[in-house]
């Protein structure tokens, strides 16, 4: 929105001041001081109508175009009907005037008055149009830097994740006591975690990757945690293998999800930590009990945020936060693989 208040001051009172002494409208030869005084007033009045009036129109027309499209057919728009509004209105007022005042007119003055009107309409759409694409130019430049900013932080928070140090020393920590204690689980274990690490390398330089290829990457990387924690969290999944074939979706957003879930909430074997999947609508559900830890978790939340940025770059949509009292439910929108 243009800031106009400065110029509404100065050239609402000299344009209804100039137009008429222009254009003869007032001769100012009959008048007396309090005469001319009111003819100032009402011609000052006739141009903040004016004034007003094209300013509702240029805030009716402008939502009718797309950025995208080409700003010259919305300003030849606006012209257009502004100044027939301003020919209209001023053409009125004029009339009303000639009605109450001691001038007589001829219509070259009456039709110059129009002339000169339509020409102050016409410059100052302009002048508008001009402050108001310069200021959506600033806002959209401010836009695009902010987004660049936000892509940055889930880029450097997706790489966080993929080689968080902690979740390496622990991996790592679980196969060596399962190599003594259990070979056949810490055989599978080695292979989950090199499917997980596989995963991460060969996608974190993808926008996209297919659900079908996400849900095999959390299923590896929830075993890794369920032996971990010794069966203390439970995954349950609700869709059908050609579904997620043909729905696309930020690596590693899974990933994001389940790791706020773990950290925010405490299990046990007795009270296990659920996280249920679902295919819904409009969107991929995760929902999970909720236990909430007694002390407070250090978090900036930023894991989600950065994985609401992620989706409004991809897809411009936002994810669905709800945190009810029972359970946590996030709503990733599914974008479909055309």
């Amino acid at each position: 929105m243009v800031r106009d208040v400065q110029l509404r001051l100065l050239f609402i009172p000299l344009l209804g001041l100039l137009i008429p002494a222009v254009s003869g409208i007032i001769t100012y030869e009959k008048y007396s001081a309090p005469q001319l005084i009111i003819s100032n007033c009402y011609f000052i009045l006739t141009s903040f109508i004016i004034w007003g009036g094209c300013n509702w129109i240029h805030m009716r027309i402008r939502p009718l175009f797309r950025k995208s499209q080409n700003p010259f057919f919305k300003i030849v728009a606006i012209s257009i009907v502004s100044a027939l509004y301003g020919a209209a209105s001023g053409g009125v007022m004029t009339m009303i005037w000639f009605r109450i005042s001691k001038d007589s007119f001829t219509w070259e003055e009456f039709f110059s008055f129009i002339a000169f009107t339509i020409m102050a309409v016409l410059i100052f759409t302009l002048v508008y149009e001009i402050l108001f694409l310069s200021k959506e130019r600033e806002l959209d430049t401010k836009i695009v830097e902010e987004l660049d900013r936000e892509r940055m932080e889930a880029e450097l928070d997706v790489l966080n994740n993929e080689l968080d140090p902690h979740f390496i020393f622990n991996s790592l920590n679980t196969l060596n006591h399962l190599i003594i204690t259990n070979p056949d689980t810490a055989y599978i274990f080695n292979s989950r975690l090199a499917q997980v690490y596989k995963y991460v390398l060969m996608n974190k330089n993808k926008e996209l990757v297919s659900l079908f290829k996400e849900l095999e990457f959390i299923e590896s990387y929830f075993f890794l945690l369920q032996v971990r924690h010794e069966n203390k969290l439970l995954f349950e999944l609700d869709a059908k293998e050609p579904e997620t074939r043909k729905i696309m979706m930020p690596p590693c957003a899974l990933q994001t999800v389940v790791e706020n879930a773990i950290k925010h909430n405490e299990f046990s074997v007795e009270n296990p930590l659920m996280i249920r999947l679902t295919l819904n609508g409009e969107y991929l559900k995760i929902i999970n009990n909720k236990r909430p830890k007694p002390y407070l978790v250090n978090s900036t939340s930023i894991g989600l945020r950065n994985l609401s940025s992620r989706y409004k770059l991809v897809c411009n949509k936002n994810i669905v936060i709800e945190n009810e009292e029972s359970h946590f439910l996030v709503k990733l929108p599914l974008i479909t693989n055309l």
